[in-house]
């Protein structure tokens, strides 16, 4: 889904009021960045990690279970390149 996010160039845009600080808004001037796509992809990538956390969350016990089977027992496959 979050790709689906980036590549959706010709989706509807929406004006917004945004609060930025102006030494970070001069910069941006001053190299010729585009503040509205900068702020899009910066939020693109906000959501990206409340995601990732919100799985984390949710997934929070089985991870832990996981993870103690493994240092109980260790890995259920042993690559091939790995010391016996």
């Amino acid at each position: 889904m979050m790709n689906s996010l980036r590549e959706h160039k010709s989706s509807k845009r929406r004006p917004v009021n945004l609060t930025i600080r102006a030494d970070v808004l001069n910069e941006a001037k001053s190299l010729k960045v585009n503040a509205s796509q900068a702020a899009e992809l910066g939020i693109i990538d906000a959501i990206k990690k409340a995601r990732e956390q919100e799985w984390i969350q949710s997934h929070q016990k089985a991870l832990q279970a996981h993870n103690k089977r493994i240092e109980k027992d260790g890995p259920l496959l042993t690559p091939d390149w790995a010391d016996h």
